[in-house]
């Protein structure tokens, strides 16, 4: 298996180099370490410290100040090779989640047309449940657990949940792990925050479930583009609509904690380079 090479980096000059670091760092370690125990990934993260230069073979993550409307996160070059962007700000470490989250579905997905057949799910008394049809679900590893109260941490940086393959079970078995922090405890379970899209072919047209308000809706998205992948399509989409602009809630103390620690963390890589002096 080749080894996949993603870079961060930042396009606005304004965050910190240190936190640059940990953060590539801290998704280094998620997807050598917690990913493949899911998916059958091989890659890697480093810290690209000059935007002007990006290594052949290298996917960027791109810390952006902003998105133009319909403009999603993932995107193709023009030789149809993955890149993200995320929205960053040295005022909030919280684009650490979003990295992680481009990052994470980027590999899962490189060119944003993965697709799962699994049994389709409906809105019944404000509730998700399965469907008796089918639906042809496009694979988007975070999305149906992506807001901040169910990331975790690594190193003091915060990442995202992202869901395994059992995600596209028929049914519940026992002791099996729909998410990698066990937020998701059943087979298309879509957490508040979070949302997912899928291609309804009875109706030749896809259709997305939002849970980003009290209760969940689905929504007709139409046909998908001819000239964007499915997923640059959507995340367009989603970025048009506004519906995504916003997470429910931010997790201040998962944050909070996350930079307590990376204090700690740093004091005692201070401490430790006195050893070699």
């Amino acid at each position: 298996m080749s080894l996949i090479q993603v870079g961060l980096v930042d396009t606005t000059g304004a965050i910190d180099a240190d936190l640059m670091q940990s953060v590539a760092a801290a998704l280094n370690i998620q997807v050598t370490r917690d990913l493949p125990q899911f998916w059958s990934v091989s890659a890697t993260v480093m810290y690209l410290p000059n935007p002007h230069k990006i290594p052949v073979g290298v996917w960027p993550v791109q810390l952006v100040k902003s998105l133009p409307p319909g403009e999603g996160g993932f995107h193709l070059d023009k030789h149809k090779q993955p890149y993200a962007k995320v929205i960053a700000s040295p005022k909030d470490a919280s684009w650490s989640i979003d990295a992680s989250h481009e990052t994470l579905e980027m590999l899962v997905d490189p060119y944003g047309n993965r697709m799962q057949s699994s049994v389709a799910i409906e809105i019944k008394g404000g509730k998700i449940v399965d469907g008796t049809g089918q639906f042809g679900y496009l694979v988007e590893a975070c999305d149906p657990c992506e807001d901040d109260k169910y990331g975790y941490t690594i190193n003091g940086v915060v990442v995202s949940d992202f869901i395994t393959p059992h995600f596209y079970d028929p049914l519940v078995t026992p002791g099996t792990r729909y998410s990698f922090t066990g937020a998701l405890k059943a087979p298309r379970q879509i957490l508040p925050g979070g949302y997912i899209s899928w291609v309804n072919q009875e109706a030749d047209e896809w259709q997305q479930l939002l849970y980003l308000s009290a209760k969940p809706v689905i929504k007709n998205m139409g046909k998908a583009s001819a000239d964007k992948s499915l997923r640059e399509w959507i995340d367009g989409k989603m970025q048009e609509d506004h519906t995504n602009a916003e997470r429910l809630k931010k997790n201040k103390a998962l944050q909070k904690y996350g930079k307590a620690r990376r204090e700690a963390l740093n004091k005692l890589a201070v401490s430790r380079a006195k050893l070699y002096t």
